[in-house]
């Protein structure tokens, strides 16, 4: 059952979202347009709003649903967790795609509302206030994905603990997933979110 549970996860975090919105609604392929991700920027830039918040949502919802799954069927930490980072990995890596996928964020945030709401709109919080301060979608997820590990100290006072470790693990992954726009923001290049083209 618990394989079961974890491939299924990471079916559900590997469903190409971005990617079929960007065919069916424009025929474009985003991993060769724009930043080159799937996820939801990418899809505002070259699809449009709507499309990018179901996109968002839907990648919220495929972390969320992992996670649920595997609480449903077992009280186990550590299991939660792996459904958690089985959804993510789907979601970077989809085996449809050729492991070119998203960069984690949103599905990151639908696992950490499963495991801790608090945490999870906590980091929702800070990168919302940092995106309207600076209008810049990667600046504002790594800085949540900075704070991410702290706040999930804060919560439950123990770094010996799953829930901590994915979180230091997420945290790392966004940041690393995200290189490419640290580089552009380190020389002031990295566009806002209202530009339409990287």
């Amino acid at each position: 059952m618990h394989i079961l549970i974890i491939s299924i996860s990471y079916f559900l975090g590997s469903l190409p979202t971005g990617f079929l919105f960007g065919k069916f609604l424009k025929n474009i392929d985003l991993r060769l347009t724009g930043s080159g991700s799937t996820g939801a920027t990418n899809v505002l830039r070259n699809v449009g709003k709507w499309p990018a918040f179901f996109v968002f949502i839907i990648d919220v919802g495929k972390g969320l649903i992992a996670v649920k799954i595997a609480q449903h069927y077992t009280n186990q930490n550590l299991f939660e967790v792996l459904a958690g980072i089985a959804a993510i990995s789907g979601h970077i890596w989809p085996i449809w795609l050729k492991g070119k996928g998203g960069k984690a964020v949103a599905t990151g945030l639908g696992m950490f509302i499963a495991l801790s709401w608090k945490i999870g709109f906590a980091s929702l919080g800070i990168f919302l206030i940092i995106l309207a301060k600076s209008k810049i979608v990667s600046l504002s997820s790594i800085s949540a994905a900075i704070f991410l590990p702290f706040l999930m100290f804060l919560d439950i006072g123990s770094t010996n603990h799953p829930y901590f470790f994915i979180s230091l693990v997420v945290s790392i992954l966004v940041i690393w997933k995200h290189r490419t726009n640290i580089r552009r923001l380190l020389k002031g290049e990295e566009l806002k979110i209202n530009d339409i083209n990287k």
